[in-house]
């Protein structure tokens, strides 16, 4: 996936702005290309996870979808460990085939973001361009 810089520094904002509790929200996209973020409320106001309750995740997807996009992404942050895919951010990928996981890592003085695929529990690296 692409993205444009202000996108990239808007989940990097979103997540110093929630820390210690992990942030978490949502990347349309078309043709590989990120063209909006929109947060979303972590229910569980957690450092250890999150969850975006039923209700607001509807309202975020639909407009995705009326924008004429696709969710290309959920992101969400670790502030204690690195960007990479806890056991329950792999099951709830289960929820979301072919989305990609962008995680915002806090866990040093820069935050290091990363990108995952994770299809049926199998967990790979994926890249995301920064424009």
């Amino acid at each position: 996936m692409r993205i444009a810089r202000e996108l990239y520094e808007e989940m990097v904002a979103h997540a110093r702005e929630e820390a210690p509790n992990e942030c978490v929200g949502m990347v349309a996209s078309t043709d590989g290309q990120a063209v909006a973020v929109y947060r979303a409320v972590n229910a569980e106001a957690s450092p250890l996870r999150f969850r975006i309750e039923p209700e607001e995740q509807l309202e975020l997807h639909n407009k995705i979808e009326e924008g004429g996009f696709e969710l290309g992404a959920i992101y969400h942050s670790h502030t204690r460990t690195e960007p990479r895919p806890s056991q329950t951010d792999i099951n709830f990928a289960r929820l979301w085939p072919g989305v990609l996981w962008i995680i915002v890592g806090l866990d040093g003085e820069q935050a290091e973001v990363r990108t995952w695929s994770i299809d049926d529990g199998q967990v790979s690296g994926a890249e995301l361009v920064v424009e």
